[in-house]
């Protein structure tokens, strides 16, 4: 009887099985299939963008702009580097965003360190200083910045750029960090202490190392806004010796002609460095938000 009971059993149950790793499949399908629609609504804007480089002013206006180009310009790109002096501003923009990276992940180390492990008065007022000028609006500060510069002769100099840089990102570089450090075990340190270890080595030689994940997330992120900011450089550089790719563009707007290939030319220039560092260190980014997030 026990027997029968357990055929029948058995019978009834694989069609269930069955029927639910159907809908599993059908589920994912469908899950994947809005993916792909929404990766390649992300991805088109810059084959768009490729497309448009290589087209001639006739082109941009003459037809769809969803069209091909007839005759592909790659002359756009060696006018861009040459005649629109692009060669000088990428080469600003790297090394003002490289400088400015490593400042900035630098200082906020430091704070959040001294915050989350030394034990002081005014830590908690400290903290929440840097935090609160994470809501200052950026075009509020540009007049009284402008003077700050101005009196001190830095109009025109590239170290406003990087300090501009620096101040604005510390806030948010900090948040992310300080996620990471108050999830870090305190024992390794304490470890260390007893070894005889002072508090710069312990945060150069084990603090530090240990946050790379979490620096490498910052470090994205701060890349991308010094990368693409244009209103700091705008507004407080004007010699084209330390203008930088975002405003280098404006090259190839004139009063009565506008190179829309070089420009397209221009935009395809600035986008490759951060679209590469990106694939590379996605899974740093990944890694770091989620060191970031978990608790206990």
């Amino acid at each position: 009887m026990s027997k029968v009971m357990t055929q029948k059993t058995t019978e009834l149950s694989v069609p269930n099985n069955t029927k639910k790793s159907y809908l599993n499949r059908i589920g994912f399908g469908f899950l994947y299939l809005i993916l792909g629609v929404f990766a390649v609504i992300q991805i088109y804007p810059l084959i768009w963008l490729v497309f448009f480089s290589l087209k001639t002013n006739q082109e941009v206006f003459g037809i769809s702009p969803f069209a091909l180009p007839q005759n592909p310009q790659w002359e756009n790109y060696t006018k861009a580097w040459t005649s629109g002096n692009i060669g000088v501003y990428f080469f600003n923009s790297v090394w003002i965003t490289v400088i400015s990276v490593v400042l900035t992940i630098i200082l906020a180390s430091f704070v959040t360190f001294a915050v989350t492990r030394m034990h002081w008065k005014l830590s908690g007022p400290v903290l929440g200083l840097f935090l609160v000028a994470y809501m200052i609006p950026l075009h509020s500060t540009l007049i009284p910045l402008f003077k700050m510069y101005n009196n001190a002769n830095l109009i025109d100099n590239p170290l406003s750029i990087v300090l501009s840089y620096t101040a604005f990102n510390l806030p948010l570089t900090i948040m992310i960090l300080l996620g990471f450090y108050k999830t870090f075990p305190r024992e390794i340190e304490e470890a260390a202490v007893m070894d005889g270890c002072s508090v710069h080595r312990i945060f150069f030689q084990i603090t530090l190392p240990m946050t790379v994940p979490v620096i490498s997330t910052t470090a994205i992120i701060n890349m991308i806004y010094n990368w693409n900011e244009f209103v700091f450089v705008n507004t407080f550089i004007s010699s084209d010796k330390w203008k930088t790719l975002t405003v280098g563009i404006n090259n190839f707007v004139g009063q009565y002609l506008t190179d829309w290939g070089a420009i397209g030319a221009t935009l395809v220039i600035s986008i490759v460095p951060i679209l590469i560092i990106f694939i590379f260190l996605s899974d740093k980014i990944v890694e770091g938000m989620a060191a970031g997030s978990v608790k206990g």
